[in-house]
């Protein structure tokens, strides 16, 4: 199995700053895809950032500009640096992985991090 643990989540003023992490660990072969998503109340997850292994990146486009993803791949971790927050950004994130373990390859998700922003 593979699990996820995300951290850097919290409270921060509109205009502040915060950096999400998300580690994986178990049997774990390769990692293609490492994805942060959003859902707000009564709101669908969304995609918020996306960077694949070969460093290729995407963005919402409510975020380009302010989110910066990244990741570590000797670590099994992705980052995702939120700047310029507002409150239209708060929301649970949740972290995923494509991975390849021994029977194949699966999504997994995170538990999911409160980021919320006050005006």
């Amino acid at each position: 199995q593979v699990q996820l643990v995300e951290s850097g989540g919290g409270l921060v003023q509109a205009g502040g700053s915060l950096r999400l992490s998300c580690a994986a660990s178990g049997s774990i072969f390769s990692i293609n895809d490492m994805g942060w998503y959003r859902q707000a109340p009564g709101k669908q997850r969304e995609l918020v950032a996306l960077v694949i292994s070969d460093g290729t990146t995407t963005y919402a486009d409510s975020v380009k500009g302010r989110f910066t993803i990244s990741r570590d791949n000797a670590k099994n971790t992705v980052y995702l640096q939120m700047n310029s927050l507002k409150p239209e950004d708060t929301a649970v994130y949740y972290c995923n992985c494509y991975v390849l373990q021994r029977l194949g390859w699966s999504l997994a998700w995170g538990q999911g991090t409160q980021v919320t922003v006050s005006s």
